[in-house]
């Protein structure tokens, strides 16, 4: 791919103390795309990490052409993913777990021609078909629970607001990442939500999804801070404090694969 040749595909990594496993899903990544025929780029979004995970990504994209290592002081996964949104060029802009826990060759199921007629398109551990591997119980009760509630105060159409394979079109993502507010783990729930307001079409597509430990999640503290999030969300929009987004708003569908 040429500097002036626009990608496909942007596939953004947000990384936190992710020294150890990153390089590995940097080389797994990056082998799945070079094997396709569409042109692509890989963006490492390094955020406030304690370990040397920056100085492990530089090193893999100095050896790897299309990879590009931004750095964010701040830790939070919400403001490491719109950095990496708003900086990336593809048509299509992939975010991707450093844990692979959903295998990088199914990201072609979230893609033009397998997929269509939409602008959001989110890995699900829930839709039919959907296969979970490994995860202990009280984990996957926990995040019952909370999409529960996400479903009740936020956004109630979909099964798997939080898994962390998410695509969005050039246009949605640049409409919607500008106006998110929150930097933490509830981001997710904050964009899905004002792409159901402003009418963005969501489709949610049933994935294997492998239980990876290590999760930088902490269960008690984090719950607690998501469960504050979703009442900030409506306090937001109640307060007229999300601008609508630049672009046409196609009308709302939201939908299983």
């Amino acid at each position: 791919m040429t500097s002036s040749e626009r990608p496909f595909l942007s596939l953004i990594i947000p990384a936190h103390n992710e020294e150890h496993r990153l390089p590995a899903t940097l080389e797994r990544v990056h082998k799945f795309l070079h094997s396709q025929s569409f042109a692509s780029e890989l963006l490492v979004i390094e955020n406030g990490s304690l370990d040397r995970t920056g100085e492990a990504a530089d090193r893999f994209a100095r050896s790897n052409a299309g990879t590009r290592v931004l750095r964010e002081p701040r830790a939070g996964k919400g403001l490491a993913v719109r950095s990496g949104m708003l900086a990336a060029r593809g048509e299509y802009r992939f975010i991707c777990d450093a844990d692979l826990s959903m295998p990088i060759e199914e990201v072609v199921r979230f893609l033009p021609p397998t997929l269509a007629d939409f602008d959001i398109a989110i890995a699900s551990r829930e839709s039919p078909g959907a296969v979970r591997y490994g995860e202990p119980a009280y984990r996957h009760w926990i995040g019952r629970g909370f999409n529960s509630l996400v479903r009740l105060l936020a956004v109630p159409g979909l099964q798997d607001t939080q898994c962390g394979f998410k695509c969005f079109t050039a246009a949605a993502a640049q409409a919607l990442f500008p106006i998110q507010q929150l930097d933490g783990w509830t981001f997710d729930v904050e964009v899905l939500f004002l792409a159901s307001k402003f009418g963005y079409r969501v489709r949610e597509v049933a994935i294997p999804w492998y239980y990876i430990r290590g999760s930088r999640v902490r269960l008690l503290r984090d719950s607690l801070q998501m469960f504050v999030d979703l009442f900030r969300i409506r306090s937001n929009w109640r307060r007229r404090l999300y601008s609508s987004p630049a672009g046409p708003q196609p009308s709302v569908r939201i939908s299983d694969e």
